[in-house]
């Protein structure tokens, strides 16, 4: 008998003639399959419904280097693939097969399995069919195991019952069985939901459901990623605390680095489609596009940046919506705006008009920058105008969110000043101003550390009766309500303590247990703070260690051909003219204006990020053009307006110096070192691929040319700012999207990437290992921002690398060498490091020194017992919004944030 049987659909129905008869009685199956998807979604079902044991091997296109990092990383990138068709459609025309294909997978009798694409499979299709009474057959071809290739595509098949044959096909199978790994839950997961999902109308949704309604299938939940449990607790916090006092007022402190952008932004989504009325976002002009980002990027929802010196709105593509004038601020044609909190600090026009409105919710980000003014003078002490703002606005919104992640900056007032902002029209929070105690810093402090206790029952009630906590936090609450008879919405209580009842009195001794007023108090109710220490021990966030480079410690020969000289590069005499003549141009400047301060802070970092940088900056200012520094517009116009001759023979001997060809910038030769010949775990930096950060575009535009010409055979990406990212291959610069240059990031087909930080909150980066930071920002949390790219899930490197570079003998390094030295040390308190560092601090580096120190003495003054509070909320288990089937349109939700302000009113 001829051991060898051919197929055609040409002749034949294949699903037929071959695999209804081979599988009717088959006792086993072993299938090497094609693309995991349509082979998994399109199984046979009919005919392996009843064989008790099939496994089947799926390609993928996971890399290689992505399937031995984690799980977690594997499972993430099949779900993106997967989600790759639009679940709309798939719900809709295929509910049933998805709902089969769910029993047939979790039935026990079906196992799948996915190799990475190193070991991809284009035609190498096989089967083995092993019969109920012990005899197999094996089966090659073109065939697809999908009920569509067997029964309706071209295909042809060649079976072999050999047990040569058989043997030969099962020798393959079990090669590849063992490097395959299983199909993860996750694909389950979201075969069920696809199986079960139903679109759902917003009169329809109760508040509990909202959030997993209008997240689960957003690009964040598409792309195979997730909010982490601790932004989700922070969002349903948010829906509770606007339930139980009928507006949020949260300060949310976490520490830099584990997600507050996406924690607030999520919650202000939430306050949208509810029609609390306009959001506004305040933040620093610098994180006015981060916020844009991530909000398009990670929630797929529109919103607008006000581009303060052309007084118009921009959308998420970077397009100019015209507008009459600054009163048009007002007027946002989303429903979330985001506006630079310059204009506020600079008493603009439009901040008048912005407090001639209301607003369902307001978000302030680096909101440690409301704060008093300090030095000397009669406005010692007073609110500067962002506080007074904020203050003014609290009473104008129903919701109110403030940012953070050191809001204590000198001194421990400044977090009572933004407890104020959160008290402004809710004094459910410090309580009425009038009667309440916990105003009072002085006086709250000893109880919130822990420190004291009340003297008496009735110096308890005084501290208990404004403001009267909710009834959930403490049975003790519960029961002074149910016996004094208050509504929950009600928060104060005239009552004195001789007009209470006995029972009352006697409750009340409860409060004067020696930490009570520790675990309950306002700053603990109203204030949230994770710290990464805590996430990374219970194994919310992976641990990843940094070296830091250059190390002064290391021998002389570990930077070959790099000129440091300790923490800084050695510079050429051209840099050192230029790097003069900006600080004759500031002590010029100081003799007409007080913005000189200011000026010398901008131009020096400016000088300091690089040489193309620093003649850039020169050259613009003599021609007043706009340094792309909006939060500081005003005070750029004014000292620009008149420059003097003496003023701009300064600018023009930068400009001349920088121009020269002996000028000849040593962070280009550092860093094509570090990228080509200096070796960590036995490859190159480039190896292990890099991002480059920098704070300004004129000096990563100019970074990419070069080593475009050093590297020519390498695709460099750019990614900055609407418009400006692009990418370089030799002689080439193409403009391309950022989307497109995160995903070849992430399939490995770009290894360097030069970034601005106005771009960097959108980018998850883990498949670099390595990190150059070309400039410091004087603000050590951007550092901790910049690093977060790729200290981050997925990170196949225990440890990572970066390099910060600085020139040796300038301002950058002398603030580098104070914050370096603290940089390896974690405090309890509030973070660590500052999270920027003022210029009034950088008068010396002895009050640098000093101010530091103070700011590190403060938290360490302190005992917080946030954990003990916020850590039972995060269940990695709990709000797993990614299986909810109950789902609102992605069309519905955009159009609902589409609104402009003008066509909505507040509920505040």
């Amino acid at each position: 008998m001829n051991p060898i049987n051919r197929f055609s659909s040409r002749r034949q129905r294949l699903d037929h003639a071959f695999l209804r008869d081979r599988l009717k009685t088959a006792k086993s199956y072993k299938r090497i399959a094609g693309y995991f998807r349509s082979s998994i979604f399109e199984l046979v079902g009919e005919e392996i419904a009843t064989i008790p044991s099939v496994q089947i091997i799926c390609n993928s296109e996971l890399d290689a280097a992505d399937v031995v990092i984690s799980k977690h990383v594997r499972e993430m990138a099949l779900k993106e693939r997967w989600n790759q068709v639009p679940c709309e459609v798939e719900s809709l025309l295929y509910r049933d097969r998805y709902r089969y294909l769910y029993e047939l997978l979790t039935s026990g009798k079906v196992e799948i399995r996915v190799v990475p694409k190193d070991r991809i499979f284009i035609h190498g299709k096989a089967g083995v069919v092993e019969a109920a009474y012990g005899t197999k057959t094996c089966f090659l071809g073109s065939v697809n195991e999908t009920k569509s290739a067997f029964a309706h595509n071209y295909e042809i098949l060649w079976e072999d019952t050999s047990p040569e044959g058989v043997a030969w096909v099962e020798e393959e199978f079990d090669a590849l069985w063992p490097d395959a790994y299983p199909l993860p839950d996750a694909i389950l997961a979201e075969v069920k939901r696809i199986g079960d999902r139903v679109e759902i109308r917003f009169p329809d949704v109760k508040l509990n459901e909202l959030p997993a309604a209008a997240l689960a299938e957003s690009p964040i939940y598409r792309g195979g990623e997730q909010l982490q449990p601790w932004q989700r607790s922070f969002v349903t916090l948010f829906l509770q605390h606007r339930e139980i006092y009928g507006k949020a007022r949260l300060l949310l402190a976490d520490e830099v680095g584990v997600g507050k952008t996406l924690s607030l932004a999520a919650s202000a989504m939430m306050s949208a489609l509810l029609d609390d009325g306009p959001i506004l976002i305040l933040c620093p002009s610098t994180l006015t596009l981060q916020w844009q980002v991530e909000l398009a990027d990670k929630l797929g929802i529109p919103s607008a940046v006000w581009l303060s010196n052309r007084k118009v709105w921009s959308d998420p593509n970077g397009h100019i919506i015209k507008t009459r004038g600054p009163e048009d601020i007002t007027n946002c044609p989303f429903r979330i705006a985001i506006v630079s909190t310059g204009l506020i600090f600079h008493d603009s026009e439009e901040r008048g008009y912005l407090l001639g409105r209301k607003y369902g919710t307001v978000v302030l980000d680096e909101a440690h920058k409301a704060r008093r003014r300090g030095g000397l003078g009669a406005k010692k002490g007073e609110p500067n105008n962002l506080l007074d703002f904020m203050l003014r606005i609290g009473s104008r919104t129903r919701n109110l969110l403030l940012g953070t992640a050191t809001p204590i900056q000198t001194e421990v007032n400044e977090l009572w000043d933004l407890l104020r902002i959160l008290n402004a029209g809710a004094d459910f929070v410090l309580g009425s101003e009038f009667f309440g105690k916990w105003d009072d810093c002085e006086q709250a402090l000893p109880l919130v550390k822990g420190d004291e206790r009340p003297v008496d029952e009735r110096d308890a009630w005084e501290w208990l009766r404004n403001p009267l906590p909710p009834a959930h936090e403490d049975a003790l609450f519960m029961t002074l309500r149910l016996q004094l008879g208050l509504p929950p919405q009600k928060f104060f209580t005239d009552l004195g303590f001789g007009s209470l009842g006995y029972l009352e009195q006697q409750a009340i001794g409860q409060a004067l247990a020696p930490e009570f007023f520790k675990q309950h108090n306002p700053i603990l109710r109203h204030t949230v703070l994770r710290r990464r220490q805590t996430l990374e021990e219970a194994g919310l966030l992976e641990k990843v260690g940094v070296d830091i480079h250059p190390n002064p410690d290391a021998p002389a020969t570990a930077y070959t051909g790099v000129g440091f000289s300790g923490l800084g590069l050695l510079t050429n005499h051209p840099f050192d003219l230029a790097y003069r003549a900006a600080e004759d141009f500031t002590t010029a400047l100081q003799k007409r204006t007080k913005a000189a301060g200011f000026m010398k802070t901008l131009l020096l970092q400016r000088i300091c990020s690089s040489f193309a940088s620093g003649r850039s900056t020169a050259e613009k200012m003599l021609r007043r053009e706009s340094l792309d520094d909006e939060e500081q517009v005003r005070l750029l116009d004014d000292a620009l307006s008149a420059l003097t001759s003496e003023e701009a023979m300064h600018l023009h001997t930068i400009v001349e110096e920088l121009s020269r060809p002996e000028a000849r910038d040593p962070k280009l030769t550092a860093v094509r070192y570090f990228l080509t010949q200096h070796r960590t775990d036995d490859r190159t930096w480039l190896e292990h691929g890099c991002i480059i950060f920098s704070q300004y575009y004129d000096t990563v535009y100019a970074m990419g040319v070069e080593l475009a010409k050093l590297l020519p055979n390498e695709p460099i990406g750019v990614y900055a700012g609407a418009g400006k990212s692009g990418l370089f291959k030799g002689e080439d610069f193409t403009s391309v999207e950022r989307d497109d240059i995160k995903k070849a990031v992430k399939e490995r087909s770009i290894r360097l990437v030069i970034a601005t930080d106005a771009a960097c909150e959108g980018l998850n980066l883990q498949t670099l290992g390595t990190l150059i930071n070309i400039d410091l920002p004087w603000n050590p949390s951007r550092l901790e921002q910049r690093l977060g790219r790729i200290k981050r899930f997925g990170q196949s490197r225990r440890n990572v690398d970066m390099l910060n570079l600085v020139y040796h003998d300038t301002q950058d390094e002398r603030v580098y060498q104070v914050i370096s030295r603290r940089m390896k040390d974690r405090y309890d308190i509030f973070g660590g490091l500052p999270d920027s560092i003022e210029d009034d601090w950088i008068e010396s580096i002895e009050k640098l020194e000093d101010m530091m120190d103070e700011y590190i003495h403060l938290r360490q003054k302190a005992r917080d017992v946030f954990e003990i509070r916020y850590q039972t909320t995060i269940d990695p288990d709990k709000d797993r919004w990614e299986l909810c089937s109950r789902v609102l349109s992605r069309r519905d939700v955009v159009k609902r944030l589409s609104l402009p302000w003008g066509s909505i009113s507040s509920r505040s």
